[in-house]
């Protein structure tokens, strides 16, 4: 029993060290603190940090600019692979060294990966739960880490981006959420160079609120009108108010500034964790299909009016429920509305069979996985008109 005592205070000692050399480290310095820290506990020979890119494309390695090693594909990489099942995997090297790489997720928002290189398979089996715990830590700092620091975020993109899209994705809450009761995923096209088009959620205890906004214009002015109504619905939410009166809020207070030159569109929900009962307000053009056991079909609620159209208008929330095993699927016009090179709109036939062909994927991967699918409907690279996929999958309690 002595030795098992042993072992476990060996372990405990081992993360305890490595957590608190991540606490206590300066921001721009956590991947260096991790790097010490794991080559004195564990004898890992190299340590490396990989941040996923804005397009979920790549992961790119957290280094000091110009001095960089290369990116590596999020899909067809052993680095990738820990990415998109969200599980360590180790990769044995032909030297007979071993590389184990580990996802780095902050309540189910993927952030990268950390590889570690050891000096063999029995090492790799040995440590790998450990070094798991540790990448856990090391996502929280990084979270935290990238209020005081743009190291992180430099690390994300593997192109400039535009002001716009800089802009729009502050404003983000993340790109994926995990929960027992749901698990939210969703993803934004042209990542570099987005518009207006946006997403935000917000859970309590017993309500999750999400809302899915299909923007108005094209550059700076799209993405101000996004952030003047998004900052708007916020300020109404943390003050305790009701779906409906958010939005008669929003609506003034973009009515005020533009005064009916520009609005927005939005689909808004506050959902019951504990019963799937929502209250729906409808204002605009973002559609939302649902998967039920095997069946795809689209849901639609009683349209009102776009934000900041008129002046004082009122809002109405209507009541939906989910049920547990359903999947949510909410897509911008830049998605059902895209025409392929003949003029054939994608349609909720397209939209059906992509989310039937991503019905085994994770809420998180079924974003990226549509928008990739319908580049191949447009039949070019770069769309026309911003692209927004939101995928809640509702477990219940």
């Amino acid at each position: 029993m002595s030795g098992v005592r042993i072992g476990v205070s060996s372990i405990v000692n081992r993360y305890v060290t490595a957590e608190r050399a991540l606490r206590t480290a300066a921001p721009h310095e956590l991947l260096d603190a991790v790097r010490r820290v794991l080559v004195e506990q564990y004898a890992a020979e190299s340590v490396e940090l990989f941040m996923a890119d804005y397009g979920l494309t790549v992961l790119q390695p957290v280094s000091v600019l110009p001095h960089t090693m290369e990116p590596v594909s999020v899909h067809n990489s052993p680095e990738g692979r820990a990415f998109g099942a969200q599980e360590p995997f180790a990769e044995i090297l032909p030297d007979g060294r071993a590389r184990v790489h580990l996802p780095v997720t902050v309540r189910g928002d993927r952030l990268g990966v950390l590889s570690v290189t050891l000096a063999g398979s029995a090492e790799a089996h040995k440590y790998q739960a450990e070094l798991a715990d540790v990448a856990e830590v090391l996502g929280h700092e990084v979270f935290v880490a990238e209020r005081d620091t743009d190291i992180y975020l430099q690390a994300r993109r593997k192109d400039r981006l535009t002001l716009a899209a800089e802009m729009q994705w502050q404003l983000l809450p993340g790109r994926s959420c995990v929960r027992p009761e749901y698990e939210l995923g969703a993803q934004l096209e042209p990542a570099y160079a987005i518009f207006g088009d946006n997403f935000d959620w917000s859970a309590t205890a017993d309500h999750l609120m999400l809302y899915v906004t299909n923007g108005m214009g094209e550059g700076i002015e799209a993405s101000l009108l996004t952030n003047l109504a998004i900052n708007a619905l916020r300020n109404a939410r943390r003050a305790g108010i009701p779906l409906a009166d958010q939005a008669a809020l929003a609506d003034q207070a973009v009515y005020a500034h533009y005064r009916g030159r520009c609005y927005l569109s939005m689909l808004m929900f506050d959902f019951e964790i504990a019963t799937g009962r929502a209250w729906v307000v409808d204002a605009g053009s973002p559609q939302m299909l649902r998967l039920r056991d095997g069946t795809v079909e689209r849901i639609s609620f009683d349209a009102q009016l776009p934000l900041g159209m008129f002046e004082e208008t009122d809002y109405v929330a209507q009541e939906f429920r989910a049920e547990p095993g359903d999947r949510l699927i909410f897509v911008s016009d830049g998605v059902y509305a895209v025409a392929s090179p003949r003029g054939e709109t994608y349609g909720d036939a397209a939209l059906a069979r992509a989310i039937q062909s991503t019905r085994l994927l994770s809420a998180a991967e079924v974003p990226r996985a549509i928008l990739r699918e319908l580049t191949g409907h447009r039949g070019r690279a770069v769309p026309d008109d911003d692209a927004l996929v939101v995928c809640l999958d509702w477990h219940g309690r």
